[in-house]
């Protein structure tokens, strides 16, 4: 099972994609407005959302609050794809990231779909994604809930030692944002980024 000590009381809220304008803009906008860490796992492709917050997101990267990981470019299946492929979707991403927040995410890389074998980790491995970003816990909402199936997967999996999968696809979870802090609140809960829970840095991986 992926996730920090069963002693920890922190919570690692991993946030992918982004192919919804309006989500990622209430993301941004409750990280900014609350001070709460996150890590966010986007996708280059859905970049036309991404890019109007660069400015708003550089200083809470380099505050440690907000963390950037790899989820490739495009999202392809990378069990399905060739060597040559898994290596461009990385790298793609990787410079899109540096150029556009200003930081690398490495060594961390969420495979699509969680798909990966040994060859697509070695791959990773060796452009420095010696890191793979599973969960044990998520929001679900990587296809159309509505509130109460959101908030039944709350519920159930925001616990101490959880990496929390949640998506910017859908609209439901931004209307739920204090609802789930609530939650985290509740339980004493302390969201981190990954650097912080498993204690890798972006400079040394």
């Amino acid at each position: 099972m992926f996730g920090a000590q069963s002693t920890t009381n922190q919570l690692a809220l991993t946030i992918d994609d982004g192919y919804c304008a309006e989500c990622v803009a209430a993301y941004v906008a409750f990280v900014q407005q609350t001070g709460i860490h996150i890590t966010f796992s986007p996708n280059g492709a859905y970049r036309g959302y991404w890019e109007p917050f660069a400015d708003t997101l550089k200083p809470l990267i380099e505050a440690g609050q907000v963390q950037i990981a790899n989820h490739t470019y495009d999202h392809y299946d990378l069990t399905r794809s060739s060597n040559a492929q898994v290596h461009s979707e990385l790298d793609r991403n990787e410079l899109w990231i540096e150029q556009t927040f200003g930081v690398t995410s490495r060594p961390w890389y969420r495979p699509p779909f969680g798909y990966h074998n040994a060859r697509t980790d070695e791959i990773a491995g060796q452009l420095g994604y010696t890191k793979v970003l599973m969960w044990n816990g998520t929001f679900g909402d990587a296809t159309l809930l509505t509130p109460d199936e959101l908030m039944a997967q709350a519920t159930q999996y925001l616990k101490p030692g959880t990496v929390m999968l949640g998506h910017a696809n859908h609209p439901t979870v931004t209307h739920l944002f204090d609802r789930i802090r609530s939650i985290i609140d509740e339980r004493g809960l302390e969201p981190v980024t990954l650097d912080e829970m498993f204690g890798t840095s972006r400079a040394e991986g």
